[in-house]
């Protein structure tokens, strides 16, 4: 018998900093605020985590790097677990900030915890391994990877990222992201989720969106991306739902009052036991107080109106739901 399960998707979740002082002061399932519950009650849940989960290591300084984010994983893996999250993406600019004892901390804090994982790891190969979850009789495989940050990159004998040039004219580059395809096999759903390009920007360049439009032609059935702090907007190609970017979703950063990077969504997919994804539902959120809370009904009006502006070159169809948006996807053809 078919059924569905609800899979939720966020923006970065970045625990460190701030968001960690903050957290000796209070409960670990405090940095969910107001959307505790909501979160708990996803079928799955997917995240990109933006730091590594460590007290260990030294603040990497081989490049220039502004910034670098560390949670304490004696309150981080229970706050991940509190609300049941089933997979963390680890390809971004942020996994070795503390260097490479750090990631394998952050690699065996979530191992412990019994949350899937990937886009880095202690070699290349295991770096561009994809994840596996179960999730109420659905079968998930995630690819990660980043364009972000090459010093992190891994190689054949050290930690790092699953990395490359995101480029869909490049062969390397296509090649590479197609062996990470092929070594998903055939899972119910295949999710791709990407770090990809500058922060602070609305939507994705031309490039990107030639790339999404390949990755779902390869297989891929729902796009999860993010980096640029900012949510983009969303295409359904093909049936498949491309989140270009899922901006923000726990963090400490400065807000910028035009960009409103503090604002953005929780991303539920209603999705088949047999793989169908057949609508997404864009719940309105807001950081404050370094933790994410339910949208105020003015905050929520304001994102649910820059979500509409940026997606109006995919033509995307918006439903209000429930102080959210819906959009159908249908892939099944039943809508």
């Amino acid at each position: 018998m078919v059924r569905t399960v609800r899979l939720g998707f966020t923006g970065d979740v970045m625990l460190g900093r701030k968001v960690d002082e903050r957290q000796r002061e209070r409960p670990p399932p405090a940095v969910w605020g107001t959307m505790r519950d909501r979160l708990a009650a996803a079928d799955g849940l997917f995240v990109n985590l933006e730091c590594c989960l460590s007290t260990r290591g030294q603040r990497w300084t081989r490049t220039n790097r502004p910034f670098h984010f560390r949670a304490d994983p004696s309150w981080a893996t229970t706050a991940l677990t509190d609300v049941g999250v089933s997979y963390a993406t680890l390809a971004n600019n942020h996994v070795l900030d503390f260097e490479e004892v750090a990631l394998e901390d952050t690699l065996d804090a979530l191992s412990d915890a019994g949350i899937a994982y990937a886009g880095a790891g202690r070699t290349a190969e295991e770096a561009w391994r994809p994840a596996r979850v179960t999730v109420d009789g659905l079968e998930v495989a995630v690819v990660a990877f980043t364009d972000n940050t090459p010093e992190y990159a891994a190689t054949e004998d050290s930690p790092g990222t699953a990395h490359v040039d995101i480029d869909p004219t490049d062969d390397d580059c296509v090649e590479r992201v197609r062996s990470a395809i092929d070594a998903a096999g055939d899972p119910d759903l295949l999710v791709a989720s990407l770090h990809w390009g500058p922060n602070m920007t609305e939507s994705p360049p031309e490039r990107f969106r030639a790339f999404a439009r390949f990755l779902v032609d390869e297989g891929v059935d729902f796009l999860h991306g993010h980096s640029a702090h900012v949510f983009h907007g969303i295409e359904v190609y093909d049936g498949a739902p491309i989140l270009y970017d899922t901006g923000d979703f726990v963090d400490d950063y400065a807000v910028d009052r035009r960009l409103r990077n503090d604002r953005g969504f929780l991303f539920e997919a209603t999705v088949t036991t047999d793989g169908v994804v057949r609508e997404l539902h864009l719940v309105p959120t807001v950081i404050r107080d370094c933790a994410v809370h339910a949208a105020t009904a003015d905050e929520a009006a304001w994102n649910r109106e820059a979500m509409r502006e940026r997606s109006t070159d995919f033509d995307t169809r918006f439903e209000a739901a429930d102080g959210g948006l819906r959009v159908p996807v249908a892939a099944d053809g039943s809508d």
